[in-house]
């Protein structure tokens, strides 16, 4: 599979972490299996993208528009994204660590595949920091978070 089909994706799968697979089927009215295909790496659902009104729905109730951002940065236009919507869910801590390990994986992913041919270049560095001020944000939530339960108690 090529470099953008594979980078859709890895991003699409993000996509659907955040929001969490039960509800990603219940917002697409897709299945798990379905879903899966949409990110499948293999050979036989290399030309299986997910739907772009999927893809909105989930985008609404994620904490971020993924593959919305991956098609921006494949275009090499940088997006600004306001972290403080309304409508931003909560969940506390144990949310904030769920994705705080998805972040760090993208952030992984995306510094293993710049690097593979030894070379970081201009777009895989903006990519880096893109993954890198995300991660941010969430310490930012889980801190907050935390400082708001440790005045709780």
């Amino acid at each position: 599979m090529g470099g953008m089909g594979s980078y859709l994706k890895k991003h699409t799968e993000a996509l659907v972490k955040d929001v969490g697979i039960e509800a990603a089927c219940t917002l697409t009215g897709k299945s798990k299996a379905t879903l899966g295909r949409y990110y499948s790496d293999s050979e036989e659902h290399a030309d299986r993208f997910m739907p772009i009104d999927a893809v909105a729905s989930l985008e609404e109730a994620s904490r971020y528009p993924h593959v919305t951002g991956a098609l921006a940065e494949l275009r090499g236009i940088t997006m600004s994204y306001d972290q403080e919507r309304k409508n931003s869910r909560e969940g506390g801590v144990n949310a904030d660590v769920v994705a705080l390990a998805q972040r760090f994986a993208m952030l992984m992913s995306e510094y293993n595949q710049s690097i593979e041919d030894g070379i970081i270049t201009v777009n895989e560095a903006k990519r880096l920091l893109r993954e890198t001020l995300a991660l941010q944000h969430v310490l930012m939530d889980m801190k907050l978070h935390l400082e708001e339960e440790s005045h709780n108690s």
